[in-house]
């Protein structure tokens, strides 16, 4: 795909249709995801552009929130709101003051508990609240699909028209969804992922979390990349970090904050059992994933050791990406059983359980549904068909309750 200047985002309608309903919108995500260009793409020419990045602003908006107010009037976008949370009461105000008006605040935000923690307590009922992740497949080959809603692209039984083969789809696996490797084609992915990594270190753990060592918490990252998959024990991780429980607790629900990963509870009829019970890890983007792992050609995303549980995440990433970028709230679990059964993904759409599995094979077979079949089999007629995510072309009936699907259809 030839580089371009940008890439359309499935989000765009949404954001759009958000700003007509709601007096505010609320965009948050991981930094570098493509927040900024997104609404200054959309709303550029029609409000205001103020960033808290700016410690000058930022320090206005700190000390005086109703002077800083008048000076950047709506319609305005503000970017990183976090860094003054203070500033949402004033906007409720500003808000409450002419409640028929709407879209008139336009807010981004890259720590996601700090700034909602904000946001409902101030903007309950006045804010649209969206996800905006890095790129999907999909996106990056200029495909973004932006009218199709999750169930029509998930499952269609139509003709998919999947992008990519599967030398691209590894290629997008290495260095991942971030807008500025994708329209840049040329930048050298893996000094970017650990620039990347150190400037995260930088500003949003010290931001989010007081850290002792960051070398400790280096350390927990590839770890936690080395267990992409597997069901996480805080306090092995702790063990082999020297630290606390409660403290690799924390610094995973910094990483969590910030979007860098994606903490998926098993599935079970009492909720109370999803929380208490070992969940499972995944970092949000491959890129980020694969420069953990030490990879450094196409060729090892889909060979090797770390091949199948790379392509879980990715595969994860996408289901994400997939509800998030369309206004969607995913209701993801996984399932396994004492006895071995084991389906990596299952989607709650109301009463309706869709089981998904991710393989990294272009010739799946039917030992690879058994899962999804025993899955089926115990949750009877609230069990959908069942999809196995792989390299395969295009979607074919794996099984008669199984479908296999290309990884790019969704």
């Amino acid at each position: 795909m030839a580089a371009a200047s940008y890439l359309t985002r499935t989000l765009t309608l949404v954001l759009q249709r958000a700003a007509q309903e709601f007096p505010s919108v609320v965009l948050t995500g991981p930094r570098q995801s493509g927040k900024t260009t997104l609404v200054r793409r959309v709303f550029g020419e029609s409000h205001r552009y103020a960033s808290l990045d700016d410690p000058e602003l930022r320090e206005q908006a700190r000390r005086d929130p109703r002077l800083f107010l008048e000076r950047f009037a709506p319609p305005l976008i503000l970017d990183e709101i976090q860094y003054a949370p203070s500033l949402l009461s004033y906007l409720k105000m500003e808000i409450d003051a002419q409640r028929a008006a709407m879209g008139r605040y336009i807010l981004t935000g890259s720590q996601a508990f700090s700034l909602m923690q904000g946001v409902t307590e101030s903007l309950a009922g006045r804010a649209a609240i969206l996800r905006l992740l890095s790129l999907s497949l999909r996106e990056a080959e200029g495909q973004p699909d932006a009218g199709a809603a999750w169930h029509d692209c998930l499952l269609s039984a139509a003709p998919s028209g999947a992008p990519g083969s599967a030398a691209r789809i590894a290629q997008h696996i290495l260095r991942g969804g971030f807008p500025e490797l994708s329209v840049r084609g040329n930048l050298d992915a893996k000094l970017w992922h650990a620039s990347y990594v150190s400037t995260y270190l930088e500003r949003d753990v010290r931001s989010l979390r007081a850290v002792g060592d960051l070398g400790d918490f280096q350390r927990l990252l590839a770890l936690l990349a080395a267990r992409t998959g597997s069901l996480v024990n805080f306090e092995d991780l702790a063990r082999d970090l020297g630290v606390t429980g409660k403290t690799v607790k924390a610094w995973v629900s910094v990483l969590e904050a910030s979007g860098q990963v994606y903490v998926l509870r098993p599935f079970f009829e009492n909720l109370g059992k999803r929380l208490v019970k070992r969940p499972k890890l995944y970092f949000q983007d491959t890129g980020t994933l694969s420069f953990l792992l030490g990879l450094n050609d196409a060729d090892q995303v889909l060979s090797g050791m770390s091949a199948g549980p790379l392509f879980e995440a990715a595969v994860c990433g996408q289901l994400l990406r997939l509800f998030h970028h369309r206004g969607d709230s995913p209701g993801l679990s996984f399932w396994r059983t004492a006895a071995g059964h084991e389906v990596d993904f299952v989607l709650e759409s109301g009463r309706r359980l869709i089981p998904i599995e991710a393989k990294v094979t272009a010739t799946p077979t039917a030992a690879h549904a058994r899962g999804i079949e025993e899955f089926q089999a115990l949750f009877g007629e609230r069990a959908e068909k069942g999809l196995l995510v792989c390299l395969c072309r295009e979607r074919f009936p794996l099984t008669r309750t199984v479908d296999a699907v290309p990884f790019g259809s969704f």
